[in-house]
C-alpha cells in the first residue's frame, strides 16, 4: 500500500503526533513557567545564580509534592546555618561560653522564629510547591525550604562555606538574633 518513498512522510507524521500528545496541556506548561519564573525571582533576591537550577527546584519542592524533595537539603542546610553563626560567633568572641553559643545557635535554627521569618520574607510560601491539601505557608514547610536553599547552593559550588556566605547576607548578617 505505502512504497519506500512514503516511509519519512509517515515517520514524520507520527514522530509529530507523538509530541503533540504527550506535551503538556496549555495550563501546566504555564505553570511550570511560572514556578520558572518565581526560582529566577528567588536568585536574584538571595543574590545567587545557580550553575544547576534543579538543585533549587528541588529545594523547592517539598515532601508532599513529590518523592524527589528538599528534606534531605534541608537537613545539609541547617547544618550549614548552625556552623556558620557558630563560626562567626566565635570569631567575634572566642570566649563566648557553650551554653551560649548554643543558645543564639538555636535562636536562629528554630522554625518558629528567625528561620520561618526568614524564609517569609523571601516569599517561600509562594515558591515552594506543595501538595493541594497542604498549606505551604506553615512555618515548618517554610523554614524547610529555607534550610534547603542553603543546602543546595553547598551542592552547586560544593563548598558549604559559599552556602554559608549567602545564608549570613539573606540573615542580614549581624542581625538583632546574632547582634555580634
Amino acid at each position: 500500500m505505502y512504497g519506500r518513498s512514503h516511509f519519512p512522510v509517515l515517520f514524520v507524521i507520527i514522530i509529530s503526533a507523538v509530541i503533540f500528545y504527550s506535551s503538556p496541556p496549555v495550563a501546566a506548561r504555564s505553570s511550570s513557567s511560572s514556578f520558572s519564573v518565581a526560582l529566577e525571582t528567588l536568585q536574584k533576591h538571595i543574590n545567587y545564580e545557580f550553575q544547576n537550577i534543579g538543585l533549587l527546584r528541588r529545594a523547592m519542592t517539598h515532601s508532599s509534592y513529590s518523592e524527589e524533595n528538599n528534606k534531605a537539603f534541608s537537613v545539609l542546610g541547617e547544618s550549614i546555618i548552625e556552623t556558620t553563626v557558630a563560626l562567626r560567633l566565635l570569631v567575634k568572641d572566642v570566649d563566648i561560653t557553650a551554653k551560649d553559643l548554643n543558645e543564639r545557635i538555636s535562636e536562629v535554627s528554630k522554625v518558629e522564629t528567625s528561620c520561618a521569618v526568614d524564609g517569609m520574607r523571601l516569599g517561600l510560601q509562594n515558591v515552594v510547591r506543595v501538595s493541594s491539601s497542604t498549606d505551604s505557608s506553615t512555618s515548618s514547610i517554610v523554614c524547610g525550604a529555607f534550610r534547603a536553599i542553603f543546602g543546595a547552593i553547598a551542592l552547586d559550588t560544593g563548598k558549604s562555606d559559599d552556602a554559608g556566605n549567602v545564608f549570613w547576607a539573606v540573615h542580614g548578617g549581624a542581625g538583632s538574633v546574632l547582634s555580634v
